[in-house]
Formats: structure tokens, C-alpha cells, sequence
């Protein structure tokens, strides 16, 4: 993997809070919503980088998935992020090191994306088929934001079989996405839980699972057998994300690149919040040891941070199973 040194950014309090200040929760009878004491922990807006007007938090009347009409941020991001770089994706040529591309994921491990990775898919996917550069050992690039297109189609046509999929940052430029979280979690009779596979969806959930602290989506599994199957490649940079030009860049995994808030227990770092509000917190704890006791959601509960999530494993494709709160409908 690409040994870029980014500081993670640890949050000072500054000027006024956000995050614990309660908020008022009515039912459609305008009575107080239940919430479980003990098990909730507001969204704290402070967290998120919003200094350079990458990121905007506002505070919204919403309505969430139970009913429930209560108040949300409303999160409007530029899609790009702030506190790191993107790419690099594709290698140029066999010859190039991991430093010249980015990750792919399969069968849980990451795999560099450099030259070699390229040279030899043929081999490590079985399949003669597999020829991703010239004789030159020159890798087939997507060019153009029009090929960025056609090649991100699901029916890609057979023009862009073996291509590296690249899509750049300045075919976003332009692009916002808006969000909507409930300040205060509210924990559902059954939770809702996302269907095991990209580009499905289960139980009514969202396909976006959340929003890192620099504003970029946490998006569902991607469809790397679909890209596969058209025998195209669409690497992730080392951050865990790549660009879609309706999405924006994106992650698909979470590999310590993006902004954190470490925690004075050693408890894992938050990187950022489910759409149900619930933070989500990185996978292992400063001393690199795994949570215990996680449920189905991949979540649990402590006294400190309420409930909350831990991220998959790199190499899953994947962040939370499910959300166990309401979120905006």
C-alpha cells in the first residue's frame, strides 16, 4: 500500500458545541419519542470539517424511518475531501510500484494495484482473458469523463474490456451532496439491516451507510464482480475510495487515511457517523486490539460513546451490516 503520511486530525473544542446538546424528539401525537438512556450519544456537528467550506452542518426539522419527527443536521458536502488526496488509481505501466496505483480488494485481503498486480491478472484471476496493457507494457487507461462513463455502466460494452477504470477529480468539481442525520439517535424495535451484496437492498435501507468526518459518503460494497465480470478493473486509492461521477469520490472501506477523533481511553478512533447518527469507530483500539462482543450490526455498547459501530476489516468491502436507529426519510 502507498506509504502516504497524512496526520490524522484530532478535533479541539473551539468556539460553541454542537454535539451533546439535546434536541427536541416529538411522535406524530407530539409526545416525547422514546429513547433508551444509557444508549445514546448525540452526533456532535463540531467534529466535521467544515473550515474551509468544504462541508456545511445546519440544523433541520426531519421526519425519520420510524414516524418520528425530530430534528437533523443537514450535511452539504462538495463530495471531495479536505484532509487528504485522492488517487493515484491506475498504474501507467507493469513496470510501476505501488506507489503509481491504488488497492483492490478480494476474498478479504488488499492487493496493491501496481504494475506487477496488472501483469499478472491473468494468472491470479485464471483466466487467459485478462491482458490489460500493450507491448510497450503500457496499462490501458480510461481517458476521458465520457469513458469514465461508459465504462462505469453496468452494461459497459466490450470497447472498455480489459481498462483500468480512472475517473478524476475534475469531473466532480462541481458536484454537492446533502445529508440528513438525526442529532439524537432513536433506537428501533427491529433494526434495519443492509442487504449482503452492492446494488441491493434489503428491509427499506438506504444504500449509503454514512458520512466520514470530512464529508464523504461511506458508501455499500462495491460491485467488484460486475466490474470484473466486464474485465475492467476500478482500482480504490489508498484511502479506500474512488470517484463516481454521480457520487463524487467515495469510500468503499475504511483504511486510516480520512480525519479521526481518538479517543482519551484508547478506544478506536471515531471517523465518523451512520445515518441513523450512531458514531462509527475505526476497527482496532490504540493497541491494535479488536472489539469484543460486536452484534450482527457490528456494534455495541459502552459507557462512554453509548452504542456505536466498528468498521469491517479492509479488505471486506464493506463498513456496518445494518442500522440499529431511525434514520431521515
Amino acid at each position: 500500500m502507498n506509504t502516504y503520511f497524512f496526520k490524522s486530525a484530532i478535533i479541539v473544542f473551539a468556539g460553541f458545541c454542537f454535539g451533546l446538546v439535546g434536541c427536541n424528539l416529538f411522535s406524530s401525537n407530539n409526545k416525547p419519542a422514546k429513547v433508551e438512556a444509557g444508549d445514546v450519544v448525540n452526533v456532535n456537528a463540531s467534529y466535521f470539517l467544515t473550515e474551509d467550506g468544504s462541508v456545511t452542518v445546519t440544523t433541520v426539522p426531519c421526519e425519520l424511518s420510524d414516524g418520528i419527527r425530530a430534528e437533523c443536521y443537514k450535511i452539504v458536502t462538495k463530495s471531495v475531501p479536505s484532509d487528504h488526496a485522492m488517487g493515484p488509481w491506475c498504474p501507467s505501466n507493469i513496470s510501476d510500484s505501488a506507489e503509481a496505483g491504488g488497492i483492490w480488494l478480494e476474498n478479504g485481503e488488499v492487493y496493491d494495484v501496481d504494475g506487477a498486480f496488472i501483469k499478472n491478472m491473468a494468472s491470479f484471476y485464471n483466466d487467459s482473458k485478462w491482458l490489460m496493457y500493450d507491448d510497450n507494457g503500457d496499462v490501458y487507461i480510461t481517458a476521458t469523463e465520457e469513458d469514465c462513463l461508459n465504462a462505469a455502466n453496468p452494461n459497459v460494452g466490450e470497447e472498455y474490456e480489459n481498462f483500468c477504470v480512472e475517473c478524476l477529480p475534475s469531473y466532480v468539481t462541481n458536484l454537492t451532496q446533502s445529508w440528513l442525520i438525526p442529532i439524537t439517535p432513536v433506537i428501533q424495535d427491529s433494526p434495519t439491516l443492509f442487504a449482503r451484496g452492492p446494488g441491493r437492498r434489503g428491509n427499506r435501507a438506504p444504500s449509503t451507510r454514512g458520512l466520514a468526518l470530512n464529508g464523504i459518503e461511506f458508501s455499500a460494497p462495491a460491485p467488484t464482480n460486475n466490474i470484473l465480470r466486464a474485465y475492467t478493473l476500478a482500482p480504490f486509492d489508498d484511502a479506500g475510495g474512488h470517484i463516481n461521477v454521480h457520487q463524487g469520490y467515495h469510500y468503499h472501506v475504511a483504511t486510516g487515511f480520512s480525519t479521526k477523533v481518538e479517543q482519551e481511553d484508547g478506544h478506536a478512533a471515531l471517523i465518523g457517523y451512520a445515518l441513523d447518527g450512531f458514531g462509527i469507530y475505526e476497527l482496532e483500539d490504540a493497541n491494535k486490539e479488536l472489539p469484543a462482543d460486536l452484534d450482527d450490526l457490528r456494534g455495541h455498547t459502552d459507557e462512554t460513546r453509548g452504542y456505536h459501530y466498528h468498521v469491517d476489516a479492509a479488505g471486506s468491502n464493506n463498513f456496518i451490516n445494518g442500522l440499529k436507529g431511525a434514520y431521515a426519510i
